[in-house]
């Protein structure tokens, strides 16, 4: 049985892409240093953010940047141009609690990225039991190792858990950790030929297909 849906957060639980080329554009204007393409954008997505920003702009004072994403960040969030949950994808969350699945996010961001999306006032509270990011893991995404401390701490085993994202990077960190993966194809940044298909257990054209995918993989193993 599948008793831990981990889910993925940017182009997955929430479709970040857009607003995040806006607001690294943003914070690059305000460093006075050209705009990136969306192109080169995209062929970074999901990467962490500093470790990106070389290949968005070359040559970037990655201190600088640094120093002035934080208030960028909160301006857009403030602004509902960031991180924006539909209410199909909480009912989608919802189907999963009712039925008795655990819901975990693992992403890639840093935690002062997603520590708003944990505060107890946040629609995902009471939908999503834990989260692991860049500070409370070692390890990144596509390591198989950003598992390990969520697979430690809950004490679930990988085949009872399934991952949901919207990257090659991410199948690719499921399958190495044992963990069966749902590609989420909703953003439209990526698609499914990209992936490699043996690490590609199901795929859905929209979050709140998710349920229902999920109870196609646990039925097998109720005859």
């Amino acid at each position: 049985m599948i008793r831990a849906v981990i889910v993925d957060v940017d182009d997955t639980l929430c479709m970040t892409e857009a607003g995040s080329f806006d607001l690294v554009n943003d914070v690059l204007a305000r460093m006075g240093r050209p705009p990136m393409s969306r192109a080169v954008h995209k062929a970074t997505w999901g990467e962490v953010l500093l470790d990106a920003m070389p290949r968005r702009s070359p040559g970037v004072d990655l201190h600088r940047f640094a120093e002035l994403f934080p208030a960028a960040h909160q301006e857009y969030l403030a602004d509902g141009r960031l991180d924006v949950i539909p209410p199909e994808n909480l009912a989608a969350l919802d189907k999963l609690v009712l039925a008795g699945r655990t819901v975990l996010l693992l992403t890639s961001r840093a935690e002062a990225e997603i520590e708003h999306m944990l505060a107890p006032d946040h629609v995902l509270a009471g939908r999503v039991t834990g989260a692991y990011h860049q500070g409370n893991t070692r390890f990144r995404k596509p390591d198989p190792r950003a598992f390990d401390e969520l697979l430690a701490e809950t004490g679930f085993t990988p085949a009872e858990c399934v991952y949901v994202g919207d990257s090659p990077g991410d199948a690719v960190a499921a399958g190495g950790a044992g963990l069966r993966f749902i590609a989420c194809l909703q953003s439209g940044v990526r698609r499914l030929d990209e992936f490699d298909p043996s690490l590609v257990t199901a795929a859905i054209e929209a979050f709140p297909d998710l349920p229902a995918a999920i109870d196609q993989l646990d039925a097998p193993a109720a005859h």
